[in-house]
């Protein structure tokens, strides 16, 4: 017989529910009103890391899942929306494991006038706050509400910290060197001159695996290789992408940027990125469309709320506090 009984407990899963409802409820007094964008979009995400999955319509046209509800939510801003946010079901193709489920809950949200910094702060604010209403319903004191503030690292002082050196300001061959000296084993497939994969792989090895654990850590001001769809800061090989991500226990919860509003500068990273992955990445004209009619200044985060209430509960897999994983749907 075939079990048909869901990975978490019952008593989890009442928990989740109550802290959703706290979620929406933390939101909406802090200013900031609910949207609910399409999950099924004519557009598809334009990371090549990001697979979405992808949904035939007719004969001649795709539709995809959204990985994020990011380009339904800058629509919104630019027509006027000040702070938003959503909380739902998102999909990612490939991504499995212990961290990751195909389908899971993402908590996303922006705030026009604010940048990356000011969000660090609301981002503090709202997990000590979530592991406070955790210690309430359970009658427990949670380890992070003994932090006084949590620690904040530039993407070079993580580096200098825990693979002993800055890396912005380094040419790509040092940066191969600092792998090899420190004994980190790259992939056939990573090539010498490829400087963000080594820079990814590094950090993967030696750095995050250090980070969040004495207190949570944000780490912020990326290379600007590695913007996305965040502003850059500077000129040359110091500039960096205006983001931040917060660690917990080794383990990344969410990633903020404030916001790039340039609809070229967009154009141009899409083409750039298409060029290096190889893979036609087709625009997304409405998010264009958006960004040029004058999308205003403004900040957003994307916080996984799986990993978060996951770590909070002292959980080591994230469908211990979802119902029916992958394997299970």
């Amino acid at each position: 017989m075939t079990d048909f009984r869901p990975s978490a407990t019952l008593d989890v899963l009442r928990l989740r529910a109550k802290l959703l409802a706290f979620t929406r409820k933390f939101f909406d007094e802090s200013g900031h009103f609910e949207v609910d964008t399409p999950t099924l979009s004519h557009e598809r995400v334009i990371d090549p890391n990001i697979e979405p999955f992808v949904v035939p319509w007719s004969a001649s046209e795709r539709l995809f899942l959204q990985t994020s509800p990011e380009f339904g939510m800058k629509r919104l801003l630019a027509a006027g929306a000040d702070s938003i946010y959503q909380l739902g079901k998102v999909f990612r193709h490939g991504e499995l494991g212990r961290l990751h489920n195909p389908e899971f809950t993402m908590l996303e949200w922006y705030r026009v006038g604010d940048s990356h910094l000011e969000q660090m702060d609301f981002v503090e604010r709202f997990v000590k706050t979530f592991a406070c209403e955790i210690g309430r319903l359970t009658n427990t004191t949670h380890s992070l509400l003994s932090t006084p503030d949590f620690d904040r690292l530039t993407y070079d002082q993580a580096f200098e910290r825990h693979a002993g050196s800055k890396v912005l300001a380094r040419p790509t061959h040092e940066i191969v060197a600092l792998a090899r000296r420190l004994g980190v084993s790259a992939p056939e497939s990573l090539l010498a001159d490829d400087r963000d994969g080594w820079l990814n792989l590094l950090l993967a090895e030696r750095v995050e695996p250090h980070l969040g654990y004495d207190r949570p850590t944000f780490v912020f001001d990326y290379p600007a290789s590695q913007a996305a769809l965040a502003r850059v800061r500077g000129e040359g090989q110091t500039a960096v992408a205006e983001r931040f991500e917060l660690y917990i226990d080794g383990i990344e919860i969410c990633n903020g940027y404030h916001e790039l509003t340039d609809a070229a500068a967009l154009r141009t990273r899409i083409r750039h990125d298409a060029t290096a992955s190889e893979k036609h990445i087709p625009e997304p004209v409405r998010l264009l469309s958006a960004m040029e009619s004058g999308l205003p200044a403004c900040s957003g985060v994307a916080l996984g709320f799986d990993r978060l209430l996951m770590l909070s509960l002292g959980c080591d897999s994230v469908r211990h506090v979802i119902p029916f994983p992958f394997e299970l749907a």
